[in-house]
């Protein structure tokens, strides 16, 4: 985002305000056109600063930054990761065998979950223990409610690796 039209304008209309006034308001306007010119970009990095910690909060867990390239603003815009398609942290580490619940590979919506933090943290807690990602945890437990309790996990490690699947 190029600033210098925004300071040429300031510039601009402080000679034209001036322009009606004496020789010296003029000359005095001149004078502190120049001295404008890093105040004014400094007011709008903030301005732009402030806007993009805006956005974030509405963005959360995604994020706009305003980064200086040379004398330029630039924003970065991260969008907020798709749960749904991320890699599973265990997969990482430690290859997981399991037993896909119905569903769980096939077309997935976004939905919001709202959880009183207690809970939150057991959840957590919970998708640790068994090595697995919140949401991948969340789903497998609302399929094995919905399945009337016919599936349970099992977690193990064998040859140094991490286990985790769904038995019937």
């Amino acid at each position: 985002m190029e600033l210098g039209r925004y300071v040429d304008e300031l510039q601009h209309q402080l000679a034209a305000a001036a322009a009606a006034g004496t020789d010296e308001t003029r000359e005095t306007a001149g004078r502190l056109t120049t001295a404008l010119d890093a105040a004014a970009r400094l007011m709008l990095l903030e301005a732009l600063g402030g806007a993009a910690a805006e956005i974030t909060a509405e963005l959360a867990p995604g994020s706009v930054e305003v980064r200086l390239r040379g004398r330029e603003p630039e924003f970065v815009v991260t969008p907020a990761p798709n749960w749904d398609s991320a890699p599973e942290p265990a997969a990482v580490a430690a290859p997981e065998a399991s037993t896909p619940v119905d569903g769980e590979e096939g077309a997935t919506i976004r939905t919001t979950l709202r959880l009183p933090d207690e809970l939150k943290t057991r959840v957590e807690a919970a998708a640790a223990r068994d090595g697995v990602s919140v949401n991948t945890w969340l789903v497998r437990a609302i399929a094995a409610t919905l399945d009337g309790g016919t599936r349970r996990t099992i977690s193990f490690e064998t040859n140094g690796k991490r286990v985790t699947g769904w038995v019937r």
